[in-house]
């Protein structure tokens, strides 16, 4: 194993974390990932959750998966304006999303609504679950097409291509997230702002890039 290093005083401090970043292996992040429901489901079970422990691993689950997506959103911005190099551990990170979106859809569908027969019938009458269904979606073929086998049958074009339905998802997710809390959503409202800002970086870069020649003009 790389043993960790002190900063050169002479470096800037984002070459040093870069450094120490490129020896972290991409499995640990994978498995960090993996412990954090696990550690939501023995909280529930030994009521570190509270009085609604069911509907509290719902809530951690959907809000830590939005979180690793807004932080993918986040990457390249924080390369472009920061230095800050994660884009070694971004497949992760959407993975690791997907993950949570998965376990959060499974705990509504096991612990919450239990019923087949109310599933459907919560789909079409709840805005929540709708929407929240339609994020579900929308991640399911970014999370089966995250291996190098798919870049290579898609073609890289094609594959980038899908992989621009993260943007639609992240703003579903973020709107899951404020139909579901009640009166002024404050704290989903934050998120919605930050992931628009994070779009327009992004919106803002291509554009820059077409001027440049370096892209098709944006449709």
């Amino acid at each position: 194993m790389t043993a960790w290093t002190w900063p050169n005083i002479t470096d800037r401090p984002v070459n040093w974390l870069n450094a120490q970043l490129r020896r972290l292996p991409v499995w640990a992040l994978y498995a960090a990932g993996g412990a954090w429901p696990a550690i939501l489901l023995y909280m529930g079970a030994t009521g570190g959750l509270g009085v609604e422990p069911i509907t509290a691993l719902e809530h951690e689950l959907g809000k830590s998966a939005l979180n690793l997506l807004v932080f993918g959103l986040a990457i390249t911005p924080l390369r472009r304006f920061f230095g800050l190099n994660l884009m070694r551990f971004r497949r992760a990170i959407g993975v690791i999303a997907f993950a949570y979106v998965g376990f959060h859809l499974l705990v509504w569908l096991v612990l919450d609504v239990q019923s087949p027969a109310l599933i459907w019938a919560d789909i079409v009458k709840r805005p929540y679950v709708t929407v929240g269904m339609a994020g579900f979606l929308l991640l399911s073929p970014l999370a089966a097409t995250s291996n190098n086998w798919s870049v290579r049958r898609l073609g890289a074009a094609a594959w980038r291509r899908l992989h621009r339905l993260v943007y639609p998802a992240v703003l579903v997710a973020a709107l899951h997230f404020m139909i579901l809390v009640k009166g002024f959503p404050v704290e989903p409202l934050i998120y919605l702002a930050v992931i628009v800002v994070l779009l327009l970086l992004r919106l803002d870069r291509r554009a820059v890039a077409w001027r440049a020649g370096g892209l098709p003009r944006p449709r």
